[in-house]
């Protein structure tokens, strides 16, 4: 394998002079070679100040230990990918979140076998593109702001054992690829940057996320299926395994852009702390859910501010119309087994009159609601969605409302802390075939039902 050193390419490393044309030419010289490494060496504070850059078919960019690529604060240094974006009217608008990224800084298409490897950092200098709205929330000052890392069409790709910080928009956002390595990195973003995801897959297929350790505002791992990427086809075969992920919103998504369908994903050995929501699946936007198995999952939410989609939840399971010219797709067959939850809200599981929510099941999972923050309990967030927004309503450790064919087994729920709202072990309404099996728990007040039922056939 052939390497390529940036320093021999005229990059200075000092944090202060531009290296993207040396990076680029180094980049450039190694994919018309047939591939190979380049590298960012390290150093004494060593800093590569940076424009975009472009990634190739078959070429390893290494970011040393000890080196940082460091993202410009300059928007004019950022590669387009969507070409609307070329009126200067709409330059600094960009498109909404389902389309393309607008701005990227690592950008690559069809750039099959590249990879971002080293145990260096990948700075994304985002605190120059956002303004503070309150004490918790942080916005930018145009919309979307640049996406880091970006990968479309590209197929058997690797990001390892990098560190990436301080994102503006979304952190690791691959299009339409298929196999995906995601090994060891690092994601260090600010919890009050409003969109900072961590990984985005989005209508990719075989992706492995293994051993990870996310920090962000907005979702740790959300898998989508865009509107703007909708040619590519589903979300599928995806493994997220050994992860620790702390999150502002939800700490693994799936939704809520969800043209196209969703299945065959694998959630397993992950720990949730400090989340306002911990496992989600939201369907808004016509795209089907099925085949998603959850197991061996600690999770730890609270409530962050009301800024934030979420109210604690540690597992929700959604499934609405977004608004009137949107059909929101069907969720079946989910499954979660030795799952511990401990936080302010419960279990939500919430379907459509006409489109329920089927075949979930619980297994030898401990779910405990205990009040920790400030914020009131009494509340479940729906949004988005047409009829629904943040319902006022009592916390259960189980809310099920529109679903078929829910099997609870040896499940166990209790309280810590009380808050007045906190109500029913189980509270399910137009359910049908609830089955509990060696089920325990009780109302948090005697004086209330444990298992309230209203318009629900029970398995017993």
């Amino acid at each position: 394998m052939k390497f390529y050193n940036v320093l021999q390419y005229g990059a200075k490393g000092d944090g202060a002079a531009n290296d993207a044309f040396a990076i680029q030419h180094a980049i450039d010289d190694c994919a018309k070679n047939g591939g190979g490494t380049v590298v960012l060496p390290s150093g004494a504070g060593r800093v590569y100040y940076s424009d975009s850059i472009r990634l190739r078919a078959g070429v390893e960019l290494h970011i040393q230990k000890g080196a940082t690529l460091r993202a410009t604060a300059d928007i004019d240094g950022y590669i387009r990918p969507n070409k609307m974006i070329n009126d200067p009217k709409t330059a600094l608008i960009g498109n909404p979140v389902t389309g393309k990224p607008s701005f990227v800084f690592l950008y690559a298409f069809e750039a099959h076998g590249a990879s971002i490897t080293g145990g260096g950092v990948i700075d994304a200098n985002g605190r120059a593109f956002v303004q503070r709205k309150d004490q918790y929330y942080v916005t930018g000052d145009f919309y979307p702001r640049p996406t880091v890392i970006y990968f479309e069409k590209s197929d058997h790709i690797t990001f390892r054992d990098i560190t990436v910080k301080d994102a503006p928009f979304w952190t690791l956002h691959p299009a339409g690829c298929d196999d995906v390595l995601i090994d060891s990195i690092r994601i260090l973003n600010h919890l009050d940057v409003a969109n900072s995801d961590g990984i985005d897959p989005d209508h990719c297929k075989n992706v492995r996320i293994l051993g990870c350790h996310i920090e962000c505002a907005d979702d740790c791992i959300c898998l989508k299926t865009s509107k703007g990427n909708a040619e590519y086809g589903p979300c599928e075969n995806i493994v997220i395994s050994d992860c620790t992920l702390v999150s502002t919103s939800a700490a693994i998504k799936i939704g809520t852009e969800g043209v196209g369908d969703f299945r065959n994903i694998l959630v397993q050995n992950c720990i949730i702390s400090r989340s306002n929501r911990g496992l989600s699946i939201q369907i808004r936007d016509g795209g089907n859910v099925e085949n998603v198995s959850y197991s061996n999952i600690m999770i730890e939410t609270r409530r962050f501010c009301p800024d934030w989609w979420g109210t604690a939840e540690p597992i929700t399971i959604t499934s609405f119309d977004r608004d009137e010219n949107t059909k929101c797709g069907h969720i079946q067959n989910i499954r979660f087994f030795n799952v511990t939850a401990k936080g302010e809200n419960g279990v939500l599981i919430h379907g459509s009159r006409d489109n329920a929510i089927e075949d979930v099941t619980f297994e030898n999972c401990r779910i405990e609601l205990t009040k920790t923050s400030k914020w009131p309990c009494g509340l479940y967030d729906l949004r988005p969605c047409l009829e629904w927004g943040v319902e006022k309503y009592s916390n259960s450790a189980f809310f099920i409302r529109h679903a078929k064919d829910v099997l609870i087994e040896k499940t166990k729920t209790s309280w810590g802390n009380l808050c007045e709202d906190y109500k029913h072990a189980i509270d399910a309404e137009d359910v049908e075939n609830l089955e509990l099996v060696r089920f325990f728990g009780c109302a948090a007040d005697p004086a209330d039902e444990d298992v309230r039922l209203q318009n629900v056939k029970v398995i017993r």
